[in-house]
């Protein structure tokens, strides 16, 4: 299962962890302007209403968003878009809208569209939590919209298991040791592939990046607005960039944080993973052994890693039981501690979590953190963000890996990781005998004749390591990438420090554009 694979930003990771953990403890060619690219569709009027609470398949459990705290309610709606841009006047789809009008309507700018990431993400759900703490300038002068993609949530969200199939395949050995574990794995990864194709195989072929990107561009135009201001987050800097490529003239004023590095395809994508989840594994358990006698991996990183990786081996042969029932396994814990990597805020969870396995015998903690990296609420119910995850990217990517493949990488991605090294290489099997072929097997992201775009690197980034960053400014062209550099811990830097806050705000808000190589502390 693609567990391996997801990144979303931070704002929908934590959205995720506070509700599951409170529940625990108790390529195409680029340059036109694509003013015209929605055609008749883009003459289509919007009708807003008030929302309702997120349905399963975005990720239930939040309610009915409520306003935000200067009372501004949210409003509702769909966007007719083609299901194939290369038959705009064949069959449509609609996708799932969410905003928050401006404060202040004299000064309004425009709208600002959110991506929070994944993919697989709902913008819809994800959206009224993040902006309860961390847009509160930004709403003051613009619109904030955000969207389910096609694929995802409410949008044609693509459904491949249901919700006891989808238990017992995470229950699966995501690191197999043996002929009939890997045998089992396959056979997981098989029988997810035909349920996506027999439940939402019209769809598949369509839920690719550049169509989203079309997407995002019919959007601008139905909301009105003559240029796309963008903040996208995680994989939403990869669709902010495919964008960017496609339709240079029509982008405003545009954020990239937790950044998708643009040269990298899936195996390189994956082994940076290792590393960069490995690097804030590393800062945690120092973080921790400050703490002294209570930290649940000792006052040395190094005995702590060790710790951890003997917990890992214990669970592959004696999962941990926990209160619904369900056992920790290895892979639960792997998943269950990435999460929590996520943002240095969940750092608590993740000790109360080793304390809880190792004093205890009990998973609970670290289960509830797993759930809330593949979707799943308390009620046992799952979302469809690892479904929708697994059909972008392998709409997406060309490239289709073997065991043999992963058995040759298994040595380089051990040494890059000896906690998440083998999990992340064996994910790479997660569009093996996928029923539709992908589209690329590279990413061009040049973006000439773009307005800047402020790429935002966090040197702690666990899902997009920090060298990306550097590489997407470069990639998006001289004086359209401008690199800013967070010196911090978690996805994602907005919101963390009052730096690189700061300056984000003032080019969203002032048009005031960074300087290139400026660097933030956290």
């Amino acid at each position: 299962m693609p567990t391996r694979k997801r990144s979303i930003g931070r704002a929908g990771a934590a959205a995720a962890t506070a509700m599951l953990v409170a529940a625990a403890a108790t390529a195409c060619g680029g340059g036109g302007d694509g003013d015209e690219s929605g055609g008749p569709l883009a003459e289509q009027k919007l009708s807003w209403k008030s929302c309702p609470a997120p349905s399963v398949l975005q990720g239930a459990g939040s309610g009915k968003p409520g306003p935000l705290p200067d009372g501004t309610e949210w409003e509702c709606s769909t966007l007719k878009v083609p299901l194939d841009w290369e038959k705009p006047d064949g069959e449509r789809i609609d996708l799932a809208l969410i905003r928050a009008r401006a404060k202040a309507q004299d000064g309004r700018i425009g709208s600002l569209v959110f991506n929070f990431g994944g993919p697989g993400g709902s913008g819809v759900a994800t959206l009224p939590l993040a902006a309860q703490e961390d847009y509160e300038k930004l709403h003051s002068r613009y619109d904030l919209v955000s969207f389910d993609p096609r694929g995802v949530g409410a949008s044609e969200g693509v459904r491949c298991l249901d919700d006891k199939a989808m238990d017992a395949a995470y229950a699966v050995d995501g690191t197999p040791d043996d002929a009939a574990e890997e045998k089992e794995s396959l056979a997981v990864t098989r029988k997810s592939a035909a349920g996506c194709e027999q439940n939402s195989g019209e769809v598949l072929p369509h839920v690719d990046t550049e169509s989203a990107a079309r997407d995002m561009d019919l959007l601008r135009q139905v909301l009105g607005d003559r240029k796309l201001n963008y903040f996208g987050i995680s994989y939403g800097t990869e669709l902010g960039a495919v964008y960017a490529h496609l339709f240079p003239r029509n982008v405003g004023r545009a954020v990239f944080d937790a950044v998708v590095d643009p040269t990298h395809d899936p195996e390189k994508s994956a082994l940076g993973q290792a590393k960069g989840f490995q690097l804030a594994l590393d800062n945690f358990l120092e973080e921790c052994a400050a703490d002294g006698a209570s930290c649940p991996t000792g006052t040395d990183p190094e005995q702590g890693r060790q710790r951890i990786t003997d917990l890992l081996r214990q669970l592959d042969g004696k999962p941990l039981p926990t209160k619904d029932g369900r056992r920790l396994t290895q892979s639960h814990a792997l998943n269950g501690i990435a999460q929590a990597l996520y943002s240095e805020d969940f750092w608590t969870y993740l000790k109360q979590g080793l304390s809880e396995a190792q004093d205890l015998g009990t998973g609970n903690l670290l289960l509830a953190l797993s759930d809330a990296m593949t979707g799943r609420d308390e009620q046992g119910h799952y979302s469809n963000i690892q479904s929708a995850n697994t059909a972008i990217v392998c709409a997406d990517a060309k490239q289709r890996y073997t065991p043999a493949d992963v058995k040759a990488k298994l040595p380089e991605f051990r040494k890059a990781s000896p906690v998440f090294g083998e999990f992340l290489a064996w994910g790479l099997m997660q569009c093996t005998d996928w029923p539709v072929e992908g589209g690329s097997e590279s990413l061009d992201v040049a973006a000439k004749g773009s307005a800047p775009i402020v790429v935002v690197g966090n040197t702690g980034d666990p899902a997009t390591p920090y060298e990306g960053a550097r590489r997407m400014a470069d990639g998006l062209g001289e004086g359209v990438g401008i690199e800013v550099t967070n010196k911090g811990e978690g996805h994602g830097a907005y919101g963390t420090g009052t730096c690189v806050t700061n300056a984000v705000d003032a080019y969203l808000l002032e048009g005031k554009v960074p300087r290139d190589g400026m660097t933030c502390a956290s």
